[in-house]
């Protein structure tokens, strides 16, 4: 078997589970699980109609580059969200989820020939996607970590100098996961003179971009920052997914956008991959990035659930209201947020994820760790229900 396999972590979720063995939770509280991103609205009828519709194109082998009508679609979507207008034949591509995308991208972006450019960047904390990505495309991690101090932001600053020519891929995430912040216009010019400098791709993870709290700030996106300044699309690929926005996770369908080149090659890749997207997906894809009013909806709901559950929390545990994305990325007392996860799970039954999992000792500390991520994902009720038990907890334990 491939000896790449023996550096992958376990996965957080993993990890959560041998953390809760042998605990029994309380019996007479029903359980509420916030430690995925697993969106729990229910999804669009339309969606499921469009999907019952598409059954006959199970008949045919899909093409990887998806249909004309889902390219189309995905490039409307983009021009309404962002004023960026794609050329759907070369600057769009459909995938089986940003999840999917976001690995297999560093299969073929990482140039391990070129000056041995084996060196992949992400923010630490990060989706767990990003390193295994790169090590099975036999790269090294180079975690930069998001700290309090500077705004759960990424500081280029604090890469080496001598790294840089060894760097094929930077991974970023805006709004990011777990903290909710936003790259600024600035942030993504830097990025992008680091990138005409020294001759990266950039992985933008735009997965949570739909969930924001004001209609009339929508979250800046890379390929708007790219616009605005003026540079184009050079080495720079975008990922989105439905299933954050349009609350189809079991779809399973997102894009990828940006530099023709760049998904010229990918394209490539996914061809020998046999990455093609169900018909019966499509179809119900195109539907999906067709319509804004129930994006507009699920936007309320979260809006509507972070607006009820911060006032519960906000004497117990230490947040700011994130930027965008549906978690709470929330200091915890005492500074052990594993005990906090096992405790909470152990005496309210309530369900977090610690944020030492979601994260690597790098610099000297773990970034993620006296954290926890509360995902925002169920309804009302059980936000609600799962917030005044949590601050019981606290109370209780302090």
């Amino acid at each position: 078997m491939n000896p790449r396999l023996d550096q992958l972590h376990p996965y957080p979720f993993q990890k959560l589970r041998e953390l809760f063995a042998g605990v029994t939770p309380n019996p007479e509280l029903a359980p509420i699980n916030l430690s995925i991103g697993e969106p729990k609205h229910v999804t669009p009828q339309f969606i499921k109609d469009a999907l019952v519709a598409g059954l006959d194109g199970l008949a045919h082998y899909p093409i990887t580059q998806g249909t004309e009508a889902l390219r189309m679609a995905i490039a409307a979507w983009v021009r309404r969200r962002y004023g960026v207008t794609l050329d759907p034949a070369s600057e769009v591509l459909p995938v089986n989820g940003s999840r999917e995308a976001l690995f297999a991208f560093a299969q073929a972006a990482v140039d391990a020939t070129r000056h041995g450019r084996r060196t992949v960047i992400s923010p630490n904390p990060f989706y767990q996607i990003y390193e295994g990505a790169a090590l099975l495309a036999g790269a090294r991690p180079f975690f930069l970590n998001t700290l309090p101090e500077n705004g759960f932001r990424m500081d280029w600053s604090r890469v080496p100098e001598d790294l840089w020519e060894s760097v094929s891929l930077v991974y970023v995430c805006s709004p990011g996961n777990p903290t909710g912040k936003l790259m600024t216009l600035a942030e993504w010019q830097t990025l992008f003179a680091l990138s005409d400098r020294h001759g990266f791709v950039i992985a933008a993870d735009e997965c949570y971009s739909e969930i924001y709290f004001r209609e009339d700030e929508p979250p800046l996106g890379a390929l708007t920052a790219a616009q605005r300044l003026g540079r184009g699309f050079a080495n720079l690929a975008v990922f989105n997914s439905l299933s954050k926005r349009s609350n189809v996770p079991g779809l399973r369908s997102g894009m990828v956008a940006g530099d023709a080149a760049v998904l010229k090659q990918f394209l490539l890749y996914r061809t020998y991959h046999g990455s093609a997207m169900s018909p019966a997906v499509q179809a119900a894809s195109a539907a999906a990035w067709n319509d804004e009013a129930h994006v507009v909806e699920n936007r309320r709901q979260y809006a509507e659930k972070f607006a009820a559950v911060m006032p519960l929390l906000q004497d117990v545990l230490t947040f700011d209201a994130p930027d965008a994305a549906f978690y709470l990325w929330a200091r915890v007392p005492g500074g052990d947020d594993a005990a906090f996860a096992r405790g909470l799970y152990e005496k309210r039954h309530v369900t977090v994820l610690p944020g030492s999992y979601l994260a690597r000792d790098a610099a000297g500390s773990n970034p993620g760790k006296g954290f926890v991520r509360i995902a925002l994902v169920d309804h009302l009720d059980a936000c609600v229900e799962a917030a005044t038990r949590i601050a019981a907890f606290v109370r209780e334990s302090t």
